[in-house]
């Protein structure tokens, strides 16, 4: 990598598990703000694209099979494509994909007409929460806290970097962003998650805890 670009392979990159795929976080590793980009991997049978519809004004989704053959359903129809393949998917058009080989890569680029591209981080999340459930715990809070600096004033960054800074046992950090995400949570659509989250479990003993849940 050097600086103005970056080369990279996609069978290098870490994954990420993501409702019951295989992500392959590539906006994450480039740190790509422009549009959506991602990939997904799977061998024969597996799942690839996992199973959604884009609301109204929501993102158009480009698919590149990179490599393999891959089955895609989109709407009420089926395609086998190969490699060199493109599928495009407008909004309201529900779409999935399962591998027809091992190895099978799909890249997918979207975003939304007239729409400035909105980083929501999603993939990021993903990855930081495959790192904890394999015991990367560091790798994890890196990867929060590279997102709650591109999002500041987004809660559930904030509320999901405390949530692994209180697995890490660190509370002081804990709190700070847990308090950050309930300022931050207008609506108090955070509240079930304050009070049923068994990762929390460490810091309910702590004054400061029932603080968040007043």
């Amino acid at each position: 990598m050097s600086d103005g670009y970056a080369i990279l392979m996609l069978d290098e990159l870490d994954t990420a598990s993501h409702r019951e795929s295989t992500l392959i976080p590539v906006r994450h590793a480039l740190g790509f703000r422009a549009a959506g980009v991602n990939a997904w991997k799977a061998d024969t049978g597996g799942q690839l694209i996992p199973p959604h519809e884009e609301d109204r004004g929501g993102s158009e989704e480009l698919y590149a099979v990179v490599r393999g053959r891959a089955r895609f359903t989109v709407g009420e129809e089926e395609a086998e494509v190969a490699a060199g393949t493109l599928v495009f998917v407008p909004c309201e058009v529900f779409r999935t994909a399962v591998a027809v080989e091992d190895g099978t890569i799909v890249f997918v680029a979207g975003g939304s007409v007239g729409e400035a591209f909105n980083v929501g981080g999603w993939d990021s999340f993903a990855l930081a929460e495959t790192y904890r459930k394999t015991d990367r715990l560091d790798d994890a809070r890196a990867v929060m806290a590279e997102l709650v600096a591109q999002q500041p004033d987004y809660w559930p960054t904030s509320y999901n970097a405390g949530r692994f800074e209180a697995v890490a046992d660190n509370p002081e950090a804990a709190f700070e962003h847990l308090r950050r995400a309930k300022e931050l949570d207008d609506e108090g659509e955070s509240a079930p998650y304050f009070r049923e989250d068994s990762l929390l479990d460490s810091l309910r003993d702590d004054p400061r805890f029932q603080e968040l849940l007043a």
